[in-house]
């Protein structure tokens, strides 16, 4: 891997800020769009231009091949139901108090990776970090402004999220030898696939009659917050290695804070502040952790 340029850089930022903003965004179109739908909407979006993009690059999409199971697998725990739980969640609590919750994924990661991978188990910064971080969402949640009787339980939908996430990734790893632009279209028309006659049975989104703002969002959150974004994490994955893209997780809950604030016009607590920094300082050192690791293997 190359050394990391100011365009290296400007890229991360860049993806942090598209990921960041899909926050708001969801929650603008959860106004007119149901959960389901509004999930169903991303997903939808986002398939065709990665099937755009594969035709365009003449890459083969192994959606019914061999691996098909694993594919629809993975396509329902890690896009159908945290995107689900997402749209879910926003509709009770604020945008970034979401962006805040979801950046719990490094915390989720660590200690499903501790059960399930032999070589993932947890170690002492490991422990620290997830115990910063799990005081940190602790203390937010004693926020009675932000989180209250009416919304825990939808603040609990929104953590949901990275845990599927998490699980999808390790699902994931079952693949780790198929390209990511091709493991990437396969799940996401397994998700479409799947959540079409689910959202028909449980929701009749022909009566949805939805704004024009609300429509811009969910093409925004499909297009290039999920589409758009992912490519982006490929390039800088292949060019710049897993550490430099996971520092991403960092950046992401300040966007998610400051659009918010600009574009919602939502609460910012000081309790919101105390939550974000513990779980920047969690991921800092989990990922720490992870560098350490391979620092002693190479050594």
């Amino acid at each position: 891997m190359h050394k990391a340029s100011f365009k290296d850089f400007l890229l991360l930022f860049l993806l942090a800020g598209i990921w960041g903003s899909a926050f708001f965004n969801i929650k603008i179109a959860s106004e007119s769009y149901t959960p389901m739908a509004l999930a169903f909407g991303r997903i939808f979006f986002a398939a065709i231009v990665m099937l755009v993009y594969c035709w365009i690059r003449k890459i083969s999409i192994e959606a019914f091949g061999e691996n098909w199971l694993w594919y629809a697998t993975i396509g329902f725990v890690n896009l159908v139901l945290p995107f689900f739980f997402i749209s879910f969640g926003i509709l009770k609590v604020q945008s970034n108090l979401a962006a805040i919750l979801m950046s719990t994924a490094p915390i989720a990661a660590t200690i499903l990776g501790h059960l399930f991978i032999q070589n993932e188990k947890i170690n002492l910064l490991k422990f620290v970090g997830i115990l910063i971080g799990f005081l940190g969402i602790v203390y937010l949640f004693s926020d009675n402004i932000l989180i209250n009787q009416s919304n825990i339980f939808y603040a609990f939908m929104v953590i949901l999220g990275p845990v599927c996430y998490t699980i999808g990734g390790l699902f994931s790893l079952k693949l780790k030898h198929i390209k990511n632009e091709v493991l990437t279209s396969s799940i996401l028309i397994w998700a479409v696939i799947l959540l079409l006659p689910i959202m028909f049975i449980f929701e009749n989104p022909t009566e949805l009659r939805p704004s024009l703002n609300a429509t811009i969002s969910l093409l925004y959150l499909g297009i290039v917050a999920t589409a758009i974004a992912w490519l982006m994490r490929f390039y800088i994955l292949k060019n710049n290695g897993l550490v430099f893209q996971s520092q991403v997780a960092y950046i992401i809950p300040i966007f998610g804070l400051i659009f918010g604030y600009l574009f919602l016009n939502e609460k910012i607590t000081y309790k919101i502040i105390v939550a974000l920094i513990a779980v920047l300082i969690s991921t800092y050192l989990i990922e720490k952790s992870k560098k350490n690791k391979i620092t002693d293997k190479l050594s």
